[in-house]
């Protein structure tokens, strides 16, 4: 519970970004140290007084993260150039593709809902294999027609709590290419997707304004109520 509204509640669909931890094989792991540890700062303050700055090394795709067009696309926009309308306060749908036998989550998934404008979440259930082994193999994606539909539809941003929207097995990455195509944003490795309502919640996923970048990790959340 938090905010002005003791109805209103926030639901974290953010992991947790921990030294060594290891969010697509291939990539290295952030390394998390200090800069300034509270030691070290006693020497320059007065008695009693103490600070911590800490560093990080990462590469941009770490944790749960959001993709710009310029990820894929040397002139689309890179994270400064992002309208904070596009990441912010976004009504939400939630697609539940947990029903589905495939890996592949297509169109039909979609059908019958109102997506224009919003930022639209799909629910695999995946985030449960988060930081085990199985995480990386077999995860669910969505196929090239459903991205399609996606930006015919003139969705806002699409999310997902598995390892890669696309299937990774697919060098041309269609479903990235479509959308940051269409400037929709795209959010990978998310969690507790399962805790949201189908409709009604606000979505929230700002990264970092940082020029001449496509990605960057978010603390993406929800408000419901």
């Amino acid at each position: 519970m938090g905010g002005n509204n003791s109805h209103t509640k926030f639901v974290d669909l953010s992991h947790t970004v921990e030294d060594g931890m290891i969010t697509y094989q291939g990539l290295p792991a952030p390394v998390i140290r200090d800069f300034l540890s509270r030691e070290q700062s006693r020497l320059a303050y007065a008695p009693g007084t103490e600070f911590h700055i800490g560093k990080i090394e990462m590469v941009a795709n770490t944790g749960t993260y959001l993709d710009s067009p310029f990820h894929r696309y040397e002139h689309g926009k890179d994270l400064a150039q992002l309208p904070l309308a596009s990441l912010a306060d976004l009504d939400t749908v939630v697609i539940r593709a947990t029903r589905f036998a495939e890996c592949a989550v297509g169109e039909e998934a979609f059908a019958g809902r109102d997506l224009q404008g919003k930022a639209v979440l799909i629910h695999t259930g995946w985030d449960a294999h988060w930081r085990t082994d199985k995480y990386f193999e077999g995860h669910p994606f969505l196929t090239k027609e459903a991205a399609e539909y996606l930006a015919a539809v003139r969705a806002a941003l699409v999310g997902i709590d598995s390892l890669n929207i696309d299937d990774v097995a697919d060098l041309a990455r269609p479903v990235h290419s479509i959308l940051l195509g269409a400037d929709i944003h795209i959010v990978e490795h998310l969690c507790n997707i399962a805790s949201l309502p189908d409709e009604g919640a606000k979505f929230f996923a700002v990264p970092v304004k940082v020029k001449t970048f496509g990605t960057f990790p978010v603390r993406a959340f929800a408000i419901v109520g």
